[in-house]
């Protein structure tokens, strides 16, 4: 089968969050089972740097036509990477800035035209490199590919048996802009209605795409029921939920190439469950990191590594930071994002620098070492479509402690003392009680070695590849393509 990828983040070549690292592993996934692949990513000016020297084209000059003007993309050839095809869209006048989305704190103004031609372009493109027998878009950037192939591009005959599947990774990010984007775009009124992509007078790419799409996934089964609920639909929840026979929840996987204690680079030392003397070690490691190599044996290291901000669920830790210190732990926080909560951490670490260190910023061969050196490692998350570092914490021994949302209640089982099963601990609901006894029941656990030996095991022993869920991608291609014949 071959499948084009469209969408705006790819590793290595840009990164702001998970959609990356699932556009940067699944394709190779789907060709080791036998599929061609390629990817379509913008040409952004950090993704230029990445390749370095003049770019070749597969594609010298297409024209993408707006209201009143045409701008002009070239296809830049970006050659194989185990066995996957990458094109990147090239319009420097839209894509080659320092950001991917905006600057400030604001999106930039143009980000319709930017990711409309973006759309436009990976269609256009197809057209001569080849026409995929599914295009899989990712979140809103790339969501018009189904609604201009289901209506600009209607009547063409190349197109019409591509089935289209929509993989929404976030549901908050939606893509909303005046109505008069309709125009812009050169889509037909038609569109801007209720039922399609009109959502309180503004013109949503995502929902677009949901309505548009053969078939939609998104990135835990327990995502993919909430957002057809009010508390997380986004205002989506409706159309969601008319779509529900045809959304699947299929959790991410994590590169063990990358995040695996047995070979990790950044490590001091290794480990594997079977020995377990080289995670000493990489505590040792994280504290002298931190400045606090003072903390005993028998206190628990409390790692974070996140994104700041009220999604992650920073503002019921912030009632408790206090109660939190008062208890035998250290607490080692890496992350950056909205400024209350970098105050809230700074303000935190002074107040109890003997036990709370912060790094302001994102290091990524400290966010390993934070995972490999901590016992346990804090996700509170009001909501989390899939989530990656409570998987990458089960795999490195690091027990997680989280909220029971999405994909956090979908990868991390309540530990049970008296059976020996189980991989973390969860609570529910959002309160900062039932967060405080979950840390509390953690710290009592881990004050019994040999209990604690079995949690940190039974972790390590799940296996969160990329292979069952390139399996199950795999059924959902079939099923659009059923459709489209």
């Amino acid at each position: 089968m071959q499948i084009a990828f469209a969408a705006s983040e790819c590793t290595p070549f840009a990164k702001t969050g998970g959609l990356a690292d699932v556009v940067g592993a699944l394709p190779h996934e789907l060709v080791k089972l036998g599929h061609k692949v390629s990817v379509f990513l913008p040409f952004y000016a950090r993704v230029r740097r990445h390749i370095g020297g003049e770019p070749r084209y597969a594609i010298r000059s297409l024209a993408i036509p707006f209201l009143s003007y045409n701008r002009f993309a070239g296809i830049v050839d970006g050659g194989q990477r185990d066995g996957v095809q990458y094109y990147f869209i090239d319009c420097q006048e839209l894509f080659d800035r320092k950001e991917l989305y905006g600057s400030g704190g604001a999106d930039y103004a143009d980000n319709a035209e930017r990711f409309g031609l973006f759309c436009r372009a990976v269609i256009e493109a197809s057209k001569q490199l080849g026409v995929p027998q599914i295009f899989h878009v990712h979140d809103w950037e790339a969501a018009l590919i189904p609604v201009y192939l289901r209506t600009v591009y209607a009547a063409d005959t190349d197109l019409r048996g591509a089935a289209t599947v929509l993989t929404i990774h976030n549901a908050a990010y939606q893509g909303k802009f005046p109505p008069n984007t309709t125009e812009q775009l050169l889509l037909p009124w038609d569109v801007f209605t209720m039922d399609k992509l009109e959502q309180y007078d503004r013109f949503n790419f995502l929902k677009g795409g949901i309505v548009f799409s053969d078939l939609l996934t998104t990135v835990s089964r327990r995502y993919a029921e909430e957002i057809q609920t009010p508390e997380f639909g986004e205002q989506l929840e409706g159309i969601l939920r008319i779509r529900a026979a045809d959304l699947h929840g299929i959790l991410n996987g994590v590169d063990y190439t990358l995040w695996n204690p047995a070979t990790d680079a950044n490590l001091a030392a290794h480990y594997t469950p079977q020995r377990l003397d080289g995670k000493r070690a990489c505590r040792s490691d994280l504290l002298h990191a931190f400045g606090l190599e003072g903390v005993a044996e028998t206190t628990p290291v409390i790692g974070i590594v996140t994104r700041l901000a009220t999604q992650k669920g920073f503002d019921i830790v912030a009632r408790i930071t206090e109660e939190i210190a008062a208890r035998e732990v250290a607490v080692m926080a890496l992350g950056a994002g909205d400024p209350y909560y970098e105050k809230l951490f700074r303000g935190w670490a002074f107040r109890h620098p003997a036990s709370v260190v912060v790094r302001i910023g994102y290091d990524d061969a400290l966010a390993h070492k934070i995972e490999a050196g901590s016992d346990l490692f804090l996700m509170p998350s009001r909501y989390e479509p899939c989530g990656l570092n409570q998987i990458y914490s089960l795999k490195y021994g690091t027990v997680p402690i989280v909220r029971a949302t999405g994909g956090l209640d979908d990868t991390v089982e309540e530990w049970d003392a008296k059976k020996g099963t189980g991989t973390g601990f969860k609570f529910a609901g959002f309160d900062p009680k039932a967060l405080l006894a979950e840390i509390d029941r953690a710290i009592a656990a881990f004050r019994d070695k040999k209990q604690w030996t079995r949690l940190m095991r039974n972790g390590m022993a799940r296996d969160y590849s990329w292979t069952g869920p390139a399996k199950e991608y795999e059924r959902v291609y079939e099923e659009a393509a059923r459709r489209r014949t």
